[in-house]
């Protein structure tokens, strides 16, 4: 069976290269081979490979003559720290988690009040200013008039990814050095496995608006339930209440109601072509893998921004490692000093990234994560709209009820998640006796 499977995949992988080079051709954005996105990815997985290869075989190498024991010297602090980690069974991270919990339930009405209108105004603002960011630089052309047209398209999505983890990882060391953080105890090199997966969904998601609408693009991160559940049988073993299924299936049909009516639709702003839902898959089951590996890193005890900036971390070493072996990282340079409008954007799309992260931390420190899920949800709706105001992308009767139906069995989920908290609350409450 497994010699017929090995014998199968390249016949798979021919057919898929067929299909996209043939979906290209009818794109305006690819004028070259080297422009398709299966070239750049496969391009972008070498370059990453060029780093995690070598790391390999130097982690292998340190524990197979046990380093750990033998160590010495200068290098022995980075070494431990990046291959081994410590053992630390510090319980900061828990007393400040429930500290910050009290604190938030003993405030007064008002001032909690604040707090949400705070967190609820900063996410939406982060998001939908990236979310309009992200579709004017990668599908709008810099240096041309909207009367003659012309002017250039910035191509490498791969420098954007770039410009948001470098920011990111600016803010999260500075808070990492202003704020006191729990002892790291995780082996730096576990932070690669969910830094190369999150690069790798960032640049899908990025990628994909070359060949696909925003509002699908939205959709598709608001369906991205179901690979999280199949993620979270494979990797973590969980399992799942039937409410999770059936919200799944609701999902599942309100998201084919919406790509098939876009498919009919002539408008060349809401084609979804091949290229464009391959790209999605990747997005979806990259950001999978991503929370999933994430949640078995948070065993270790570490904050929020200590998880930020261990990923980010990685991520720019990854991406700029990338980015100049391909020679891409002083072009896209160039192209910032002939299009100020362009870095401008592009900066503003890496701040709006980073405090975005940084108002989740806090959203879900102050109020928990079924308050975080409700305000982000209605911010996927509101981008949508926002997408069709600004860009005029047209949505069909069917296509908007299969919208409706999507985030209908999203609140239907953050609904029954809160009552099956509430009701173990409920049977954990010791009885109370009266005298």
């Amino acid at each position: 069976m497994s010699s017929f499977l090995w014998s199968v995949r390249p016949a798979v992988l021919l057919c898929l290269c067929v299909c996209v080079l043939a979906d290209t051709g009818d794109t305006p954005l690819l004028e070259g081979w080297q422009d398709v996105w299966l070239f750049r990815f496969f391009l972008n997985i070498l370059g990453y490979s060029t780093i995690v290869i070598p790391g390999y075989f130097l982690i292998s190498y340190f524990n197979r003559v046990n380093y750990l024991e033998t160590g010495r010297g200068l290098c022995f602090p980075v070494i431990k720290t990046c291959v081994f980690g410590s053992d630390s069974k510090t319980t900061l991270l828990d007393d400040a988690s429930s500290a910050t919990r009290n604190e938030a339930e003993s405030a007064s009405s008002a001032r909690q009040a604040f707090k949400l209108i705070f967190c609820a105004a900063g996410l939406q603002v982060s998001y939908l200013t990236w979310g309009v960011l992200q579709e004017r630089v990668m599908t709008r052309s810099y240096g041309g008039s909207e009367t003659e047209g012309g002017g250039e398209r910035f191509r490498d999505s791969q420098f954007l990814v770039f410009m948001n983890r470098i920011l990111a990882l600016t803010v999260a060391g500075l808070c990492c050095v202003l704020f006191k953080q729990p002892r790291h105890a995780a082996p730096m090199y576990k932070y690669s496995f969910a830094s190369l997966s999150n690069i790798l969904s960032s640049w899908c998601q990025y990628e994909a608006l070359k060949y696909i609408s925003f509002p699908t693009q939205v959709l598709a991160k608001a369906s991205k339930v179901i690979p999280v559940m199949l993620m979270g049988k494979l990797v973590s073993h969980k399992s799942y209440e039937y409410w999770e299924y059936f919200t799944a299936v609701l999902i599942s049909v309100g998201v084919s109601m919406f790509l098939l009516s876009s498919s009919t639709n002539k408008h060349p702003s809401t084609v979804t072509t091949f290229s464009g839902v391959i790209i999605l898959a990747g997005y979806i089951m990259f950001d999978s893998f991503t929370s999933n590996w994430q949640d078995n890193l948070f065993k270790h005890k570490m904050s929020s921004v200590q998880m930020m900036f261990g990923v980010n971390l990685f991520s720019c070493l990854f991406t700029v490692g990338s980015l100049l072996e391909q020679g891409a990282f002083f072009d896209s340079l160039a192209f910032m000093s002939r299009h100020s409008e362009f870095a401008f954007h592009a900066v503003l799309l890496s701040i709006c990234s980073a405090c975005g992260q940084l108002f989740i931390f806090y959203t879900i420190s102050q109020f928990g994560a079924a308050v975080f899920t409700i305000i982000m949800t209605l911010r996927q709706a509101i981008a949508i709209l926002l997408s069709c105001f600004i860009y005029g992308h047209a949505i069909t009767f069917v296509g908007g009820l299969g919208v409706a139906v999507v985030f209908l069995a999203l609140f239907l989920r953050i609904y029954a998640r809160s009552r099956m908290k509430k009701g173990s609350k409920r049977t954990a409450q010791p009885p109370v006796q009266k005298v």
